[in-house]
């Protein structure tokens, strides 16, 4: 089961969140609407380059990835998108396009934009395209340790 690594991590963690079951979707928009979660709480999770190495990207649900906003947020870091061919064997326990942002499992930075970490909770997938974690964004920052970069959209 995908989600299994991840809520076993939170339950040695001791952190309280809630699982979210919702109708088959495959974007963060569908998701969203599908779990009634508002578009600016749940977060979505983009697979980057930087600099030749696999690094996530936290942004809201209804962001844009713009690469030239993202490598100046990253001090002219060399960014690009990720195939899934370069990255999908790093989340063998993970449905494809359903990772959760949390690069601490997977041996990957982690990079969130500012907005995310404006709200009290932080909504994500579990690692199929059918659950969704709700957490405290605190809790969430305590595990991970992002880097929070700043993107205007």
């Amino acid at each position: 089961m995908p989600t299994q690594k991840l809520k076993q991590y939170l339950d040695e963690q001791n952190v309280k969140y809630v699982s979210i079951t919702h109708s088959l979707a495959f974007t963060s928009l569908q998701i969203a609407k599908s779990a009634d979660i508002p578009t600016k709480q749940m977060a979505k999770t983009v697979i980057l380059k930087v600099n030749t190495q696999l690094a996530m990207l936290i942004i809201p649900s209804a962001y844009q990835v713009n690469l030239d906003i993202i490598s100046q947020a990253l001090v002219g870091s060399k960014v690009e998108l990720a195939t899934e061919s370069e990255f999908s064997s790093k989340f063998p326990d993970c449905e494809v396009g359903a990772m959760p942002p949390f690069g601490n499992l997977y041996g990957m930075d982690v990079y969130i934009a500012e907005s995310v970490s404006e709200h009290d909770e932080i909504v994500f997938n579990a690692g199929t395209h059918s659950e969704v974690i709700k957490m405290a964004y605190k809790e969430y920052e305590r595990l991970v340790k992002p880097t929070l970069i700043v993107l205007d959209q």
